[in-house]
């Protein structure tokens, strides 16, 4: 009985937050981790998060990474390979000193510098691509970099972060140049066995009526599937998550069907993770003047300074002019997925205290609001400046 009264105070609060945030036009994803705030243990004290709710929110966390997954397509690197490996290399690799600097500044050690690194490198490819194409910009060269490289550097972020867990928390007795080399073997096999698997149960229907209710529940079976198997080779689930969505990204054509598997996980299981993500943010550490409020500042500001400046860097290396490389800067600053799946795995192992917890929940809020207005803001100057260039140049 307390287990449903439990979900229905998080679907209550999911429902609620996100109406009152989308009347003053702030994002959804804000609005469920102030609800997770204000009714966790550190606010109100409504909500306990018991097993079954925290399982609940693995999944979310689960189907947050496949959809970001989803959202990539592959064949999106076919042209300038070149200058995309040079901004996905520069906007990862200082942002990535930057975090590893002030975790050991602020006096961690051991993990938590790579972890902080890890978070620093990624961008949230689902806060990005849809301000991006808001902007106009999708379909133009300097979108299109933009996006790529925001893809190298996630998958990155999510190898590293493979490779930390895996030292942290080994399952297997396996030495890790022959785990990971067999880890590239299934890798590849999933790569061409996925697809196929969902054409052979596709072909061997007889009725195709409720082919999408079908289809919904074939790609859930093998992301759980994949998930089952990267967990007995030692990875975390997240990483499943991703992969089969990045896999199943250029066969999912029926826009249906992508519209149904969005609603399954932004209409249930994502907004549980994310409630779970604020409850286990312990906000009243920031209302004394003391390490968690320096910790914070540091950590959203070397983030965004980071970001921007190496991105900027980036961007006049390949040829665009000043303001079109503030843009790509100011584009990878939003942090959301790979941030908060870190820290809810760092959390869940014990890694991050709370003032990480809580730094890191800021810097997704602050990025996640702030971002999508500069984006806006910014792509709206880059456009009037290539306007009145196209216009000269026909006078």
């Amino acid at each position: 009985m307390f287990e449903f009264l439990t979900f229905f105070i998080i679907l209550l609060v999911s429902v609620f937050f996100s109406a009152i945030f989308n009347r003053l036009h702030l994002p959804f994803v804000i609005a469920l981790i102030a609800g997770g705030i204000i009714i966790g243990p550190h606010f109100l004290g409504i909500l306990e998060v018991t097993e079954p709710i925290d399982f609940l929110g693995q999944i979310g966390l689960i189907f947050l990474m496949f959809i970001a997954g989803l959202e990539i397509k592959l064949s999106n690197f076919a042209n300038d390979k070149k200058n995309i490996s040079i901004i996905s290399v520069l906007n990862g690799f200082v942002p990535f000193i930057v975090g590893v600097g002030i975790a050991v500044l602020f006096g961690y050690h051991g993990t938590v510098p790579m972890l902080l690194g890890i978070i620093f490198i990624s961008s949230s490819v689902a806060v990005i691509i849809p301000s991006i194409e808001g902007a106009h910009l999708l379909g133009r060269r300097l979108g299109k970099e933009i996006v790529s490289a925001t893809i190298i550097q996630d998958i990155v972020s999510l190898v590293l972060l493979s490779i930390v867990l895996q030292s942290v928390k080994p399952v297997t007795n396996i030495p890790l140049p022959l785990f990971y080399l067999l880890l590239v073997i299934v890798l590849i096999i999933l790569r061409t066995a996925i697809p196929k698997l969902r054409t052979f149960f596709n072909f061997i229907r007889k009725k195709k009526n409720g082919l999408f209710d079908f289809e919904v529940r074939l790609i859930l079976t093998l992301l759980i599937g994949v998930v089952v198997i990267f967990e007995l080779l030692g990875l975390h689930p997240i990483i499943a998550g991703f992969f089969t969505g990045l896999v199943l990204s250029e066969s999912i054509k029926s826009k249906e069907l992508f519209s149904k598997i969005h609603a399954i996980s932004y209409g249930l299981f994502i907004p549980i993770f994310f409630i779970i993500v604020g409850a286990e943010a312990d906000i009243t550490l920031l209302y004394h003047l003391g390490p968690a409020v320096y910790l914070t500042i540091s950590i959203v500001l070397g983030s965004f300074l980071a970001k921007i400046i190496s991105g900027w860097l980036a961007g006049r290396m390949v040829g665009f002019n000043n303001r079109e490389g503030l843009l790509m800067g100011v584009a990878t600053t939003p942090q959301l997925s790979t941030t908060l799946a870190v820290v809810f795995i760092g959390f869940e192992l014990g890694l991050l205290d709370d003032n990480l917890v809580t730094a890191m929940v800021a810097l997704s809020l602050i990025t996640t609001f702030v971002g999508p207005m500069l984006i806006n803001l910014l792509s709206k100057q880059v456009i009037e400046q290539k306007d009145l260039k196209t216009m000269d140049s026909t006078k």
